[in-house]
């Protein structure tokens, strides 16, 4: 079964009110307390968007997301009444979309889901597109300012996984994983695939404005960049 969002929180009363409030509206909304019932739902269920507190009961919010980043790229939208920008950073690097403080407005609440649900669906399977770079998934054609350009097989499989994780963070070991499918590829070969997608798609392969390295961590594709970003 295909819902719009699941709700991860433990927080019964506020987890149901808030299931209840956005089923109202037309937003498919299912709930789990945990971690182990998220893993469950998912063996069963699709969604596309998670709102996902820290607090888990026995379990985090952060290791969950960490987890769910292995095999999905969906928004996940951090709720939760820890205030400390540190618990903020963290949720958002680790790979959350975004961060709501508790107590939230449901009406509040429920538009930011469906923009978020709205932006997700437009971007689709179908491409990316933005001043530069238009990236057509379906015939596997890439044009950079106007100009159709060709990528080796590995070169396209890296450059496509960047763009549909677009804005966030992606581990090297991630990468090595999805794009290689195995885990003891080196760090020379996934630097060579990334120095010769910034040749072929970067105005400055030096100072690149889509592909960015993250150091320590491994790249992000950073979707429509300012002119002259570094």
């Amino acid at each position: 079964m295909k819902y719009d969002c699941l709700i991860v929180d433990d927080e019964e009363l506020l987890s149901e009110s808030t299931c209840e409030y956005f089923n109202t509206f037309g937003i498919k909304t299912a709930w789990v307390a945990d971690s182990e019932a998220c893993n469950a739902f998912f063996l069963e269920h699709k969604t596309d968007l998670i709102l996902l507190d820290i607090n888990l009961g026995g379990s985090s919010g952060f290791d969950l997301c960490k987890e769910l980043r292995k095999t999905t790229d969906i928004p996940i939208l951090f709720i939760s009444a820890r205030t400390s920008d540190d618990d903020m950073l963290l949720a958002l690097n680790i790979g959350g979309d975004d961060y709501i403080r508790k107590p939230y407005s449901l009406s509040v609440l429920l538009a930011k889901v469906k923009v978020v649900l709205r932006r997700y669906r437009d971007s689709g399977d179908s491409g990316y597109t933005d001043e530069n770079l238009k990236i057509d998934f379906e015939n596997s054609d890439i044009f950079v300012r106007g100009r159709k350009i060709l990528l080796k097989a590995m070169e396209y499989r890296l450059l496509i996984y960047l763009v549909k994780n677009k804005n966030r963070v992606i581990p090297k070991d991630e990468l090595f994983k999805k794009v290689w499918e195995e885990s003891f590829v080196g760090d020379n070969t996934l630097n060579v695939h990334i120095r010769h997608l910034r040749e072929k798609i970067e105005k400055n392969p030096n100072e690149p404005e889509y592909i960015k390295t993250i150091w320590g961590t491994g790249y992000k594709f950073e979707a429509n960049p300012c002119e002259g970003a570094g």
